[in-house]
């Protein structure tokens, strides 16, 4: 992260600080039902505060799409914030308005407040220079602490650090140094898994791996697309097999890279899609044509398992099955504990990220034991297809 300017780089005390975090969680009858996000914006805050800055936090909350919406306020979360910060939250009305210039008029240094949504102006999703000038009046400096939104050039996750000294925070530092570490500049080999139900949605992403990874091993429904373009028959599977050409051509592409492509060795199939489900562990070319592939079974756990005993480096996204509903989460919980032993002994550098991958690592309780679990969805995608995110450029000095 050296070629960014971080908050070690700044001289914040007595100074407005600008600070983009992404506050965007979800919500219940007017309360925070997951304070993930919320937790981890926590210690960029504290430690501003702690500097003596006054703490400007700015973020977005759905889609308002340029509209008051009384229900898409940052009121109740500014008090969820508070409460994980352990110090008060002062709230401003509007972002760019009266309310807010006067609430920060009165800011004592170490003072935190936070500005109403971003969205509920036109200007912030469209980059507007005359709203991001608006907005750069408010502070001295602007740190961002918001990698999933860094995908998106909006006014405040790119605007503004053309207008105010920037630098990344330590959730937007930590995020940018453990992807870094397992892409940009890995320790070899590396493998990652993909898995998820469509290879479609996933095309970039399989792309870029294969020229970059020694090992792309696919799990999900997605890996049942592959199995289908080699010629095996899926049964009633969850199968695009109207990507089976584009999965050959993957295939092509990893074998021309040396990057060796891991599909599943048999698998758990049921006959209907639901908890406790009456099902059996076949061999590939043995699945029933009334059954679905809804989990890998055990010759392909010791399989996966034994390749990443020779990784260095492993960036997960995506689950090996219908991890949701058990036993169909067998494969997912046996890998992910896998990789965690593997990481807790120092012989695997793990990344994951991803919704979905977030809630599979959750369930097979291995979150504290990955080296990074990133909370970011679409930036963390984007990343892995190789694509520059522009909330990141942006901070390189």
């Amino acid at each position: 992260m050296s070629q960014f300017k971080t908050i070690d780089d700044l001289d914040v005390a007595g100074k407005r600080v600008l600070m983009r975090v992404d506050l965007n969680v979800p919500m219940k009858d007017g309360k925070v039902t997951d304070t993930t996000r919320i937790d981890r914006a926590v210690q960029t805050i504290n430690e501003l505060s702690n500097k003596g800055a006054k703490v400007i936090v700015i973020s977005h909350f759905g889609r308002p799409k340029g509209q008051v919406v009384p229900e898409m306020s940052l009121a109740p979360v500014a008090k969820a914030l508070a409460q994980a910060c352990g110090r008060p939250v002062g709230f401003a009305t509007d972002t760019v308005g009266e309310n807010a210039r006067l609430q920060i008029s009165e800011m004592e240094d170490g003072d935190i407040v936070m500005l109403e949504n971003l969205r509920f102006n036109r200007g912030e999703e469209e980059n507007d220079k005359a709203f991001t000038v608006e907005l750069s009046k408010l502070g001295d400096v602007y740190v961002s602490d918001a990698f999933s939104c860094s995908h998106r050039a909006h006014a405040s996750t790119e605007g503004l650090a053309h207008l105010l000294p920037a630098a990344a925070g330590r959730l937007m530092q930590a995020e940018v140094e453990s992807l870094s570490a397992a892409l940009e500049n890995p320790v070899s080999p590396v493998a990652a898994v993909v898995g998820g139900a469509k290879v479609s949605t996933k095309m970039e992403v399989l792309g870029n791996l294969a020229a970059k990874v020694d090992m792309l091993i696919i799990g999900g429904g997605m890996a049942n697309t592959f199995l289908y373009a080699q010629g095996i028959d899926v049964g009633n599977s969850l199968c695009e097999k109207d990507m089976a050409d584009a999965a050959r051509e993957i295939l092509g592409r990893a074998e021309k890279a040396g990057c060796q492509v891991v599909l599943p060795k048999d698998a758990v199939v049921a006959r209907e899609f639901k908890e406790g489900a009456d099902c059996e562990t076949v061999d590939l070319n043995a699945i029933p044509s009334d059954a679905m592939m809804l989990d890998i079974g055990p010759a392909s756990i010791a399989d996966v398992t034994a390749k990443l005993e020779g990784c260095k480096t492993l960036v997960w996204n995506g689950p090996f099955g219908a991890f949701e509903i058990p036993p169909f989460d067998a494969g997912t919980n046996a890998v992910a504990q896998a990789a965690a032993r593997l990481t807790k002994e120092g012989k695997l550098i793990s990344v994951a990220g991803g919704g979905d991958t977030v809630a599979a690592l959750a369930h097979a309780g291995v979150s504290d034991s990955f080296t990074y679990i990133s909370t970011a969805g679409g930036a963390f995608l984007e990343w892995m297809e190789g694509k520059k995110l522009p909330g990141v450029e942006v901070l390189r000095k």
